[in-house]
């Protein structure tokens, strides 16, 4: 059976295994950035931007789904993820290209190799970044859509990609945290000692 063997040589993984990691990996990637896009579709289709001042309900206003915990309010942001480093969305859409090729050449060294967890951030990774590349190529900037809070503290407007990558970003920290104890595999049983011969005439022998 043919083998991948990881860097160091502690873990084998058949490569039909391998095989599969690398289909888990795009196929995770798939559906994040199809949710995405069609949500984003959905969203814009259905609602006008919100602006800061229009009150929920309105036209431009955030739309309540649960309340106020979480509203649609659609924005534009032409900037990085929750709206951070302003307006740069050519700068960040060609650093989505190198990221993207980042995951994938990660995934090819580690992922296929590692803890099943760091396949599925990956994938998580790809698909945000794909998702809200697509965007940055033909709208120029990304379509946020989803407002959580209470009241006036909210957090930052996002996407079906940012929910992905922060995950990702999550599970990545738990596997550096948690890594060894998520790994660590069983150690076999030793096996018990042979009983020495003068043991075994020891206790045959007859009492005189």
């Amino acid at each position: 059976m043919a083998v991948m063997r990881g860097a160091t040589g502690e873990r084998d993984i058949p490569a039909g295994g391998a095989r599969g990691r690398w289909i888990g990996f795009f196929a995770i990637a798939g559906i994040v950035a199809i949710a995405d896009q069609l949500s984003k579709g959905w969203v814009a289709a259905n609602f006008s931007p919100a602006s800061s001042s229009g009150a929920p309900g309105t036209s431009g206003g955030p739309t309540r789904v649960f309340g106020d915990w979480v509203r649609i309010a659609v924005s534009h942001n032409d900037g990085g993820i929750f709206g951070l480093l302003g307006s740069s969305a050519l700068v960040l859409g060609l650093a989505s290209l190198v990221v993207i090729a980042a995951i994938v050449v990660y995934q090819a060294r580690a992922g296929v190799l590692g803890h099943p967890l760091l396949t599925i951030a990956l994938g998580l990774l790809l698909g945000g970044a794909v998702g809200n590349l697509i965007d940055r190529l033909r709208l120029g900037y990304v379509i946020d859509w989803v407002d959580m809070g209470l009241g006036n503290a909210r957090w930052y407007t996002f996407n079906v990609a940012d929910a992905a990558i922060s995950t990702a970003i999550v599970l990545l920290l738990a596997l550096g945290l948690f890594g060894d104890r998520l790994t660590r595999h069983p150690e076999p049983a030793e096996a018990e000692p042979a009983a020495s011969s003068e043991t075994v005439a020891a206790g045959t022998e007859q009492p005189r």
